[in-house]
């Protein structure tokens, strides 16, 4: 099964799948409302803003894993996400990325290593994986590194279509 296979539910309730994002690099992200690292949100959609019009999107996957910080319903987290970020980047339906609820786009995700070469489940919230425009999960980047960090952006700039 290919990554783009594995079926998923947007926000707001419609079944989907990562097909209509084939031919696009895609940032995954889990994501929590009171975290921490929320305020990643805000450049998360200036990346949304600066490479969209290229073949790229950050994909938003709420999670309540990591010490209860995204407890909203998705109502609540889109309305927290619209008016404290202006997110317009796609946010799926809260999920597990850990354990065995884990949600089969994360079994996937997370058999990649990130530069330290550790793979294996997700550490926190706003853990980021970077697809390529084939489908392949191309880097991983721990919730430490800000999605504006250089390597980041160097890794997207890389991965965009050509």
């Amino acid at each position: 099964m290919s990554i783009y296979d594995i079926p998923l539910t947007t926000l707001d309730g419609r079944s989907t799948t990562l097909a209509e994002h084939k031919g696009e690099a895609l940032l995954l992200v889990n994501v929590a409302s009171r975290c921490g690292k929320t305020p990643q949100y805000a450049a998360l959609e200036e990346l949304q803003l600066t490479y969209s019009g290229r073949g790229f999107s950050v994909l938003g996957f709420p999670c309540n894993q990591f010490g209860g910080q995204e407890p909203g319903t998705p109502e609540e987290i889109a309305e927290f996400c619209s008016t404290t970020y202006g997110v317009t980047f796609p946010l799926y339906e809260k999920i597990e990325v850990n354990g065995p609820q884990r949600h089969p786009l994360y079994d996937e995700l997370v058999s990649v290593a990130d530069d330290s070469g550790a793979a294996g489940d997700v550490g926190w919230n706003f853990e980021k994986f970077l697809v390529g425009p084939d489908g392949t999960v191309e880097r991983r980047f721990r919730s430490k590194v800000a999605p504006d960090d250089a390597a980041v952006v160097a890794a997207i700039d890389a991965a965009l279509p050509r």
